[in-house]
């Protein structure tokens, strides 16, 4: 066996999805994990889906229309009634999450996919697809963002409401075009 590295009997060995690999239980220490929806900040605007290299991402809506007193129009708002990955498909690229606008998709460190099927494994490949409800419980498992760099500037949910705009610059910040010669 020349180039076969087996495994110990312990489970710890090269090919091994069994034992602990960073502190992650059964989990190879370079797998992203699943999809986790923040569905409060969907807007249904599609464009997950539409970047999607598969067409795994299965979202379904409607619009309601909310008066607006005083306005001349209502307000019409898209509501989101199906938020579906089929999991049997996903290349876990992450383009769905990079491409979301709103940060209503994120890597969640969870690994309890749909599709475990039966004991015999039947059942499995229908069970793939991970409905709304799977993926919004997953949001518990998004690891927490990494700390700002020093000298950048708070995010806004810390500093409050905005400040008042400097003349020439953006979020606070004066321009340092006009400072340049």
């Amino acid at each position: 066996m020349s180039g076969v590295r087996p495994t110990t009997d312990s489970g710890t060995g090269p090919g091994d999805t069994t034992g602990t690999h960073g502190g992650r239980s059964g989990v190879p220490a370079r797998s992203r994990g699943a999809i986790a929806l923040v569905e409060a900040n969907c807007t249904v605007c599609m464009l997950c889906a539409r970047e999607c290299p598969d067409w795994c991402i299965h979202i379904e809506s409607h619009t309601e229309t909310l008066p607006q007193p005083g306005r001349a129009r209502d307000r019409r708002q898209p509501v989101l009634d199906r938020f579906a990955i089929d999991y049997g498909q996903c290349l876990y690229c992450g383009i769905c999450v990079e491409v979301c606008p709103f940060d209503a998709l994120h890597w969640a460190e969870t690994h309890d996919y749909p599709g475990t099927g039966g004991a015999g494994g039947l059942g499995a490949t229908s069970e793939l697809v991970a409905e709304r409800d799977d993926l919004t419980a997953s949001v518990a498992a998004v690891p927490p963002p990494p700390p700002l760099d020093d000298g950048a500037e708070p995010p806004p949910e810390r500093t409050g409401p905005r400040s008042q705009k400097v003349s020439g610059g953006t979020s606070g910040r004066p321009s340092t075009l006009f400072g340049r010669t």
